[in-house]
């Protein structure tokens, strides 16, 4: 393998450099005890360095193993969260492979975490403006927890139907407002009710579409178109009575005429 080659090539490297200071020692004429003296101080440099190198690469393999078992905890815990089978790692990949993919792994569920919280917070704030304009009750979710892809799906089907019945009350509050305010003027009426001006003064945006304020609109619209038609009955009678008269004192045509433009 490349790699026995190279340790050969060090292990050659060593020995050529300890051959040429035995030479560069007999040369100079150094003693035989001073030679084995430099000896050891040169092995000693050499076992330092390769110790602190050993020690690094012990200490890279122990913090991979750490982040390995800190990925593993964090995952079981997003799994849970996320309501998601325990995660099962590959176990012939290498330290370092698996170190990565299990971080790797980590940032995906990470962000899948924080797209539901962010998706389950704007679902709500949608929910407390219909349930403001609707007069309903929140939809039932722990704000808390990480909601499943299901609590999701249910809450966007929830929200549709509220929507779509705000939308239904609407048209039927802007539909008897038109009558109201038709009517009112018909019979000269004047808002003189809180809900009354509310209905006919306030923002459409603004008003409260609750049962009971659709149910107190159909009543207004319903007292009112009472009222025109005991009013139209009034009138009727009334005709009625000036005709007859009209014949008692034998009216003339064009002086009833002038009469029945009022």
């Amino acid at each position: 393998a490349l790699s026995e080659v190279l340790a050969a090539e060090a292990v050659s490297c060593l020995n050529r450099a300890m051959a040429a200071l035995r030479d560069i020692w007999e040369e100079i004429g150094i003693p035989e005890e001073q030679r084995l003296e430099r000896t050891d101080v040169v092995k000693k440099h050499i076992k330092s360095l390769l110790d602190m190198m050993v020690a690094e690469e012990e200490s890279l393999k122990e913090r991979l193993l750490k982040s390995i078992a800190l990925c593993r905890k964090e995952l079981d815990t997003l799994c849970r969260e996320l309501q998601l089978d325990p995660f099962e790692a590959e176990q012939e990949s290498t330290i370092l492979q698996m170190e990565k993919n299990l971080r790797a792994c980590v940032e995906v569920m990470l962000k899948q975490k924080r797209d539901r919280k962010q998706e389950l917070k704007t679902l709500q704030e949608q929910d407390r403006d219909l349930c403001d304009i609707l007069c309903t009750t929140p939809f039932s979710i722990d704000s808390n927890a990480v909601p499943s892809l299901d609590d999701l799906d249910r809450y966007r089907r929830h929200l549709a139907s509220l929507t779509a019945e705000k939308e239904q009350r609407r048209k039927e509050f802007v539909s008897s407002k038109q009558q109201i305010i038709f009517l009112m003027e018909e019979l000269d009426h004047t808002p003189d009710t809180s809900f009354e001006r509310d209905v006919v003064c306030e923002d459409e945006e603004a008003f409260c579409l609750s049962t009971d304020n659709i149910a107190a609109l159909q009543n207004l619209l319903q007292q009112l178109e009472a009222q025109r038609s005991l009013n139209e009955a009034v009138c009727s009678e009334l005709r009625s009575r000036i005709v007859a008269l009209w014949e008692r004192l034998q009216v003339p045509a064009e002086e009833r005429e002038s009469f029945a433009v009022h």
